[in-house]
């Protein structure tokens, strides 16, 4: 009864779709699982030449036969959820094995116009959020003011609710902001508009899987964001409103942790992120440059462009503690191709002394200094090899010492964005 987590080993867009929809087409999984995030996650999936971009929708959705659920942890604009299955369905996609936990949390629109006007009224202090409404959806979760999916089958609760979680925000809006409150009637009327779409596709998601588990049947628990952008564990406050680690799977599905059989971290074979916050391996130079262009980097749900670095191996050791690690599936080792030296972070100089391991503050994170170690490069372009052994020897080190380095053994390996182009590394 296989439950396999995928996740993030970095800061977000590692490449976890191309992980998942990998896994999905090989291994026979029955269902896909978003267990946290919101249309703020963005994953890019190319099948037959043909690319896909999913935001809320987990990549199971592109797997004939592959039930897709967003779970209870996951906070869910209804517009953007139909949005998506639209756009998919308009391609020739079947969407009709789509399944929401009545437990999941809604993002209103009055959950949008707080993140907005909020990172304005920031500043240079901002966070560098999407605006999209994620965090103030989550900090109504934990205010216990939230709106789940299921209230809105209960017209006279989704009423009280919503005059409830305007309360307060409404004297925000018009007395700190200067902007114009909200009116209850026209949200409630926003949200019962989604009703007869959405009641087919609700269920008890928690009861779901486990019985899937129990009958035998492999469910796959996609992550969105990623290990440094944990709320508890991430680099914060640069981090988003939950837990994508391996623990927040457990929470955010309603399953226990035994019946996790292998988390499988997806990590870049350099470094990127978006949005503000401290990131040691960060170039300003021409490798910078270069990395951000042959490796389009550009976030998928935000076209914000990601900041660019070289692999840092402190973060990768780390996300295997905090994870329970069993794989690592790297991703991108063909935009390297072309550098003769590729440094490698392996340590930090915090204020002249030497760390190993994730300082523990924010401070000291601040001031991390990259120390590196510099590996051979490779000229071949590599993006056509189907077999490890068919990597030039550079390329096969390479990948070899971030195993080492990583603390964990690297099963897979991407050198383009197809499906095919995925190499089994041998034990």
């Amino acid at each position: 009864m296989p439950a396999i987590v995928v996740l993030g080993a970095q800061w977000g867009d590692e490449g976890k779709g191309k992980a998942t929809d990998l896994l999905a087409t090989t291994e026979q999984i029955d269902y896909v699982v978003r267990t946290s995030g919101g249309h703020n996650a963005g994953h890019t999936i190319v099948v037959n030449g043909e690319k896909f971009a999913t935001h809320l929708l987990p990549s199971g959705i592109l797997t004939p036969g592959c039930t897709s659920v967003i779970a209870n942890g996951v906070v869910v604009s209804p517009e953007a959820l139909f949005r998506e299955l639209d756009a998919l369905e308009a391609r020739g996609v079947d969407v009709s094995r789509m399944v929401v936990s009545a437990n999941a949390h809604v993002i209103a629109s009055y959950h949008s116009t707080i993140d907005r006007v909020t990172e304005r009224f920031l500043g240079s202090n901002k966070v560098g959020t999407t605006g999209r409404g994620i965090g103030p959806a989550y900090a109504d979760k934990v205010a216990r003011v939230g709106i789940r999916i299921a209230d809105l089958f209960d017209e006279k609760i989704l009423r009280a609710k919503v005059e409830a979680s305007l309360e307060v925000k409404n004297q925000l809006l018009a007395k700190v902001y200067n902007r114009r409150a909200v009116e209850v009637d026209a949200v409630v009327e926003e949200l019962l508009a989604y009703v007869d779409r959405l009641r087919p596709m609700v269920a008890d998601t928690s009861l779901l899987l486990n019985r899937a588990l129990d009958r035998g049947e492999t469910v796959l628990f996609e992550g969105a964001q990623a290990t440094m952008l944990d709320v508890d564990h991430g680099t914060y406050p640069f981090v988003t409103s939950s837990s994508p680690i391996a623990g927040g799977v457990c929470t955010g599905a309603g399953i226990g942790p035994t019946r996790i059989d292998r988390v499988i971290g997806v990590i870049k074979a350099y470094t990127t992120r978006v949005g503000s916050g401290p990131f040691p391996t960060e170039l300003f130079d021409e490798d910078g440059e270069k990395l951000w262009k042959i490796g389009g980097e550009v976030g998928v749900s935000t076209g914000r462009d990601r900041r660019c670095g070289w692999y840092d191996a402190v973060v990768a050791r780390y996300a295997t503690r905090v994870n329970g690690l069993t794989d690592l599936f790297l991703t991108k080792l063909d935009v390297l191709s072309s550098w003769e030296r590729v440094p490698v972070c392996v340590a930090y100089d915090v204020d002249g002394e030497r760390q190993d391991e994730m300082p523990m503050t924010q401070t000291e994170f601040h001031h991390a200094k990259p120390v590196y170690e510099y590996l051979d490069g490779w000229w071949e372009d590599i993006s056509g090899c189907r077999s490890f052994a068919e990597l030039p020897a550079n390329a096969q080190a390479y990948v070899r010492a971030l195993e080492e380095m990583s603390g964990t053994r690297i099963w897979g390996v991407g050198v383009g964005p197809g499906r095919e182009q995925t190499l089994v590394v041998p034990a």
